[in-house]
């Protein structure tokens, strides 16, 4: 009986423990570990695209501040966490005004070092 209990107990500390590491794979705005250009939105417990994650994350903070743009706004316009998508050949990328300077949304945010890769998001300093 008592090796039962135990072989119960270690196999329940086995199933906790495993829900306990794929939900530290799965953070808020981290890239989907199969190569996937997938993103994981806690709030809503679904993968998405990046596109999507930024839109939701401009939407929650009531849109985008300024229009996507090849241009960066004018700077006497803007005020900290202002939000912009900045359009490049190589595709978009979501810039945030922080600390008095634009910067890649995810240099503020910290979600996952992947987005600063992706989209035109290598080249906005270029």
């Amino acid at each position: 009986m008592i090796n039962k209990i135990k072989a119960t107990c270690a196999i329940a500390v086995l199933v906790l423990s495993s829900f306990s590491v794929n939900a530290e794979t799965a953070q808020h705005g981290s890239f989907n570990t199969d190569g996937s250009a997938q993103v994981w939105n806690s709030e809503k417990s679904v993968w998405i695209t990046p596109e999507q994650f930024w839109q939701n994350f401009t939407d929650n903070r009531g849109g985008l501040t300024w229009q996507k743009s090849r241009d960066y706004p004018v700077y006497s316009d803007v005020n900290e966490h202002d939000t912009f998508l900045v359009e490049l050949d190589s595709g978009v990328c979501l810039m945030e005004f922080f600390h008095g300077r634009w910067r890649r949304a995810n240099d503020v945010q910290r979600w996952d070092d992947k987005f600063n890769t992706y989209s035109s998001c290598g080249k906005v300093f270029e």
